[in-house]
C-alpha cells in the first residue's frame, strides 16, 4: 500500500503524486458505493492502480473543490477586466466562511495609470488586516514578492476568468500554461484552466490552479449568518435592538449606526449576499419536508440504510414468528 496526494482529477481517473512518481488510479468500487467524495489535494492510500482509502482532511472548500490547503490568494485585475469590488468581496466572504487565511493580489498593474483604484484598495482592505500585493506578470513586477507568499504553503488561486492567474503561475513556476486575452466584446476573460490541478513550484510550495468562475452565490446559508463574513461588522454583532436584525431596514441597528466606519462597496456587497441568502431561506422553508435518507453516515463513511418499509416489514415478521411459537407451546 502506498500513500500519495491527488493533484489532478480527470473524468474517472485520479492522478496521484507519491514522492517523485506519478500514478494514474481509479476509485475502488466499494468507495463509490459508500459515496465517498474525493477532492484534489486529498491524501490517499492506493495499490495496483486503485484508491483504497481517503485519509482525513485538515480542511476543504467546495468551490473550487480542493482539500488540505493553507491559504487562498484572490487574484483580481486592476484593469481588463475592470476591478469589481462586489466580486472581490464575494471571494473574500467565501474564504472567511471556510476560515482560511486570505491574500489579495491585484494583477495587470501595468495596464492602469489610475492611482485612485490602488488608493481605494488600500483604504478599504488594509484596515481589515489583509495582505495586499500588486503584480504585473507581463513585466515581472511583484513576481518575487508573490513567490515569497507561496513559500512553504499550498495556496489556492481563485478569481474571475482573464485576471491573469495562469500568467502568474507561468511567471513563478517556469511552466507554460495556456493563456488567453480578455474579450473586447464582453470585457471578460474566457476559461483557459478547465479543472483544478496542484502545480509544484518548489519542494515545499504548491499552487492549486482553478477554473475562473463568476456564479458563486451565497445560497447555502441563512441571511442572519451573512454578517459574520464581514470582519468590520463583528465588533457590533449582537448589539442591535432586535436579535434577527439584518442591518438593512431595521431600527436601532448597531451596524447601521456605524456605517461611516464601513466602506460603501463592502456594505453594498453585504446587502447583495443577504438577498442571495434569502433565496436559500425560502428554499428551506418550502422544501424542508423531512424525507428518509437511503444512506447513513458512520465514522466518515456512507453506508446503505434499510428503508423504513423494509424495517417495518422485518419487525412484523418477527412478531408473527413470536406469536406462532407461543401458539405452538
Amino acid at each position: 500500500m502506498q500513500t500519495g496526494q491527488i493533484f489532478k482529477i480527470h473524468s474517472d481517473f485520479y492522478y496521484i503524486q507519491a514522492g517523485d512518481e506519478i500514478f494514474e488510479c481509479k476509485l475502488r468500487h466499494v468507495l463509490k458505493k459508500q459515496k465517498q467524495k474525493v477532492f484534489v489535494g486529498d491524501f490517499v492510500e492506493f495499490t495496483n492502480g486503485a484508491i483504497e482509502k481517503i485519509l482525513p482532511r485538515k480542511n476543504y472548500i467546495t468551490r473550487p473543490t480542493v482539500a488540505n490547503i493553507d491559504q487562498v490568494i484572490i487574484i483580481s485585475a486592476v484593469k481588463e477586466p475592470e476591478l469589481s469590488f462586489l466580486q472581490l468581496n464575494r471571494y473574500i466572504a467565501f474564504a472567511k466562511y471556510h476560515n482560511l487565511n486570505t491574500v489579495l493580489c491585484f494583477n495587470k498593474n501595468d495596464l492602469s495609470n489610475d492611482d485612485k483604484v490602488i488608493e481605494k484598495v488600500f483604504k478599504i482592505y488594509e484596515p481589515l488586516g489583509f495582505d495586499i500585493l500588486f503584480t504585473s506578470a507581463l513585466e515581472g513586477y511583484g513576481v518575487d514578492e508573490f513567490k515569497n507568499i507561496l513559500k512553504g504553503k499550498t495556496s489556492v488561486l481563485c478569481g474571475a476568468s482573464g485576471v491573469g492567474k495562469s500568467s502568474l503561475i507561468n511567471a513563478v513556476s517556469g511552466i507554460n500554461l495556456r493563456t488567453k486575452e480578455v474579450s473586447d466584446k464582453t470585457g471578460r476573460g474566457t476559461h483557459t484552466t478547465r479543472h483544478c490541478e496542484i502545480i509544484k513550484i518548489d519542494e515545499d510550495s504548491r499552487i492549486v490552479d482553478t477554473p475562473g468562475f463568476s456564479n458563486l452565490k451565497f445560497d447555502f446559508l441563512l441571511p442572519l449568518d451573512v454578517d459574520s463574513l464581514f470582519v468590520e461588522m463583528l465588533p457590533y454583532k449582537g448589539m442591535c435592538k432586535y436579535q434577527d436584525c439584518l442591518h438593512i431596514n431595521e431600527t436601532d441597528c448597531a451596524i447601521k449606526a456605524h456605517l461611516g466606519e464601513i466602506d460603501e462597496t463592502r456594505y453594498e456587497s453585504y446587502i447583495a449576499f443577504v438577498e442571495e441568502a434569502k433565496e436559500y431561506k425560502e428554499k428551506v422553508k418550502y422544501q424542508g419536508v423531512k424525507t428518509e435518507s437511503s444512506h447513513k453516515q458512520t465514522h466518515d463513511k456512507t453506508a446503505v440504510k434499510i428503508s423504513l418499509r423494509k424495517r417495518q416489514g422485518a419487525r412484523n415478521t418477527l412478531k408473527q414468528n413470536v406469536y406462532k411459537d407461543i401458539d405452538n407451546e
